[in-house]
This record gives C-alpha cells, structure tokens and sequence, in this order.
C-alpha cells in the first residue's frame, strides 16, 4: 500500500488540553455543541476532559457529563485523560473508550505535574492496569511520554531514557504509547530519530505523536513523524493549549492546520475542512478575548484543493 494512501487520524483534545491552560470556564452546553459539531466535521477520537480534582481544574468538573453525551456519537473513540488511580477509576466508571496517562520524562517536569518521579508513575500505571483489568473494562490504557524532546525545568531529556520509561510502561501494561513534545523542543531530525528509535521497540503499540508549535515547528514535527511511520496525532482546534511549565508557549498544533497538511498531500483523514472552520468561528465566540492560533483558517484552502478529506 502506498503511504498517502494510509488513514491518518486526528484526535481532537481542545476540551482537555486547550481549554484547561484557559482560565475561563466555558459553559457545558457550549462544550456539548463543540462535541457535536467536531463529530460531524468527521473527527472520530476526541480526548473530552480529564478526571482531575474540580478545585484544581474547575475547567474540567464536567468531564463525566462530557463522556455520557460523547458516547451517544456514533463511532467515535472518547478519551480521557487520567493522573492517577482515583482518576482512572472514574474513568472506568465513565465508560470511556481510552484513558490516557501522562508520563514525564524530565524528572524534574514529573515532580512539577504529578509531584511524583517518573517510576513512582509507573508503579501507578501498574496499578491502574490492575484495576482495569479486574473490573472488566474494555477501556484502553495509553501512556504520554511527555518532555520526551526536552524540558523547559530541567533541559536536556536522554532518548535512552524516553527509551527506558517506554520499556518500563510497556511492562507495566500499557496498551498504546505516545511521544509528546510538551514544551515546543522538538525538531524534525530529533522527532524522526526518536520515533524510528522507539518504533523498534514498541512497534505498533506506538500510536501517536503529540506537539506543540511554541517555535513553529508543530506542522514539520508531525510531518517528520509521519515519515517515520506514525498514523495518529493530537491536535486543538485554533491552536490552543500548552503546558504550565512553559511560559510563553503557543499552544498545540492546530487541527483545521493538520486537517490541511494531509489533505494538500492526498493523506485521508475523514475531516471537513470547511466544517471543521465553522467551529473554529464558533471556538472564538465563545473564547472571545482569548489568543487563538494556526495558520490556514485566514487564507482559506487554495483554488488548486477544492476539499479537504
């Protein structure tokens, strides 16, 4: 087969990662008409919110209610992300489809998100698996490695280490792994080496890349991940996101952008651009005074591409 002519999919996690680096609580019945209009623009993976404490993210209280109404979608995939046991354990009461943990890396970045080292994590991923596994869930368990490129506390990240952690998650029961540019480190030589470094050991349990475009290079870290091999990427719709400990960030790769980038190459995708621009309009309203970003929603699409597929 050739290679454009594989499905690339795109999950949609502006209502957990963008809107939670948002300070203003958007309205549920806004979050449920972004869910209802991402589906219908052909998104079929949405990460809904995140099973974290409402004091600490009042952002994200809804989450529960978010997954009930995501799962009345016909085929779509609805993913949480969880921080620890108590979080997945009301993910397996939710009913969603996948629960995705976060794994730093950086030493330094685990103590700074989860107040944890990066083994005490996987001790936690053991135990979540465990306790998915006793109650019967079908729920998938996937592990983001972030600062996987670098960290904006500690600096320099080891690939061996990405490597070892990626092991360790492995043998803990992760089901899927990610690689995550957190902070906006990446480049595409360091994506395209680390990837194909990882793919040899994980192979097709390595699922997705996740960047962010804090130095412009979101677009060409997902193209060179691409190349390597991967089929499957994170994305908010107008860019929005990023990641407490990295001042200054942009946010992630936006999703009306990467929904451009595959369909200028022949790359099925299954999104409508056009549908996809008309929520964005929608995103910004109810956003208003908030910094959006991407890139190809002022231009619109190019006489030569008619849709984007």
């Amino acid at each position: 087969m050739d290679t454009y002519d594989e499905d690339v999919t795109i999950r949609e996690v502006g209502l957990r990662d963008g809107l939670q680096s948002i300070g203003r609580v958007l309205a549920t019945e806004h979050k449920l008409a972004w869910l209802r209009a991402a589906h219908a623009a052909g998104l079929r993976e949405i990460e809904v919110g995140s099973f974290v404490p409402a004091r600490l993210l009042p952002q994200l209280a809804d989450t529960a209610e978010l997954v009930a109404f995501a799962k009345t979608l016909p085929g779509l995939t609805v993913s949480v992300l969880v921080p620890n046991l108590k979080g997945a354990e009301r993910a397996l009461a939710s009913g969603a489809d996948l629960m995705l943990l976060p794994l730093s890396v950086s030493h330094a970045h685990s103590l700074a998100n989860l107040r944890k080292t990066p083994d005490e994590v996987i001790g936690e991923i053991a135990a979540i698996r465990a306790a998915r596994d006793a109650a019967g869930s079908s729920c998938l368990i996937e592990v983001g490695l972030s600062t996987a490129f670098g960290c904006t506390i500690q600096g320099r990240v080891e690939p061996d280490e990405v490597v070892r952690l990626l092991r360790a998650a492995l043998a803990a029961g992760a089901e899927r792994i990610g690689l995550a540019d957190t902070v906006g480190y990446a480049d595409p030589r360091a994506v395209q080496e680390l990837f194909e470094r990882c793919l040899a050991v994980a192979g097709d349990k390595l699922t997705c890349g996740h960047f962010h475009d804090t130095r412009g290079l979101g677009i060409a870290n997902v193209v060179a991940a691409w190349q390597a091999g991967v089929r499957r990427f994170d994305a908010c719709l107008a860019g929005i996101g990023g990641c407490p400990h990295a001042p200054g960030a942009s946010g992630n790769v936006a999703t009306e952008d990467l929904a451009y980038l595959f369909a200028s190459m022949g790359v099925p995708t299954g999104l409508d651009f056009a549908a996809l621009i008309a929520l964005r309009e929608r995103v910004a309203e109810w956003l208003a005074g908030e910094t959006l970003h991407g890139a190809v929603w002022r231009a619109g699409l190019p006489k030569t591409m008619l849709t984007a597929t």
